[in-house]
């Protein structure tokens, strides 16, 4: 037997508790003429009648009160859960998932969203620490956060950040023992705390430019991390340098903890984008988020 309508069977549903194809068209806003037509095509595609009609209305058939019993509590959940989809539509809640690496989420996501969290408690914020550009569609995420040159064509991005500088930074006892590096060839001589990206399982370059020159330098170093906290510590500790954003430094350097070099070297690094697939029906929850990133 082929697939039954699903459409008829909600009609079915509306005149067998009704008991009357005309209240059942007023009740569905449609003509009484269409609440027959979906009828008789329901009982045709069963081959059995689940409606007796008469002069005062129409009264189910042991069949048609069978099928009522079964029916009805599923199409009342469809309904119920229709309803709560719609009141997400209208109201600011649920979940919205970002991706973004720690130094946006900490210096950019979370400063202009705990505000948001406080007035909307029906709100879920969840930001995934992730350092490689994963595919935010495919797993399920309704935004992410990267530097404006790292960005899909196919994607809409929205400035959340000016752009920044990357510093290589080095503690005062770490160069009593080693000098100073004037130009990013002079790293191979020292040991740096090296990233390692997990998209391609890679290490993450330094990047220089000086006068229109740019340079990705490959630093050598005994330690790796996956994540950047570390970097710093190692940097504060003596035991390495550090290749950080200058925010996150500069309260160091400032204290004398840290010593900047190769600063001539730094160039500016495009700023953080928040980055989404479309404009199209975005739930209130996640414009109130983009309000709150864009202000």
């Amino acid at each position: 037997m082929s697939a039954v309508n699903f459409n008829g069977l909600s009609v079915f549903i509306v005149v067998a508790r009704e008991r009357s194809f005309t209240r059942a068209a007023a009740a569905l806003g449609i003509s009484q003429s269409a609440v027959s037509h979906n009828i008789n095509a329901v009982e045709e595609k069963l081959g059995i009648r689940l409606l007796t009609r008469t002069t005062r209305g129409a009264a189910p058939t042991e069949a048609g009160e069978r099928l009522l019993s079964n029916l009805a509590p599923y199409y009342a959940g469809i309904e119920t859960e229709l309803a709560a989809l719609t009141e997400l539509r209208e109201k600011p809640s649920g979940t919205v998932r970002i991706s973004a690496h720690d130094h946006a989420a900490t210096t950019i996501l979370w400063p202009k969203l705990r505000t948001l969290l406080r007035d909307y408690p029906d709100i879920t914020i969840e930001i995934n620490i992730e350092y490689g550009l994963i595919d935010i569609v495919a797993e399920r995420f309704d935004a992410g956060v990267r530097n404006g040159n790292q960005i899909a064509n196919d994607m809409i991005a929205m400035r959340i950040s000016p752009d920044y500088r990357m510093l290589v930074v080095g503690s005062p006892d770490y160069f009593k023992q080693h000098s100073i590096p004037r130009t990013p060839h002079d790293l191979m001589k020292h040991n740096c705390a090296n990233l390692r990206l997990s998209t391609h399982r890679g290490l993450y370059p330094w990047e220089f430019e000086k006068e229109g020159k740019s340079l990705n330098v490959q630093v050598p170093g005994q330690m790796i991390f996956n994540t950047s906290p570390q970097l710093l510590t190692a940097a504060l500790e003596g035991d390495a340098l550090a290749y950080a954003p200058e925010d996150v430094v500069q309260p160091w350097i400032s204290k004398g903890e840290l010593i900047a070099v190769l600063e001539d070297w730094s160039p500016l690094s495009p700023g953080y984008h928040l980055y989404y697939p479309s404009r199209k029906h975005s739930l209130p929850a996640f414009r109130l988020v983009l309000d709150a990133l864009r202000d």
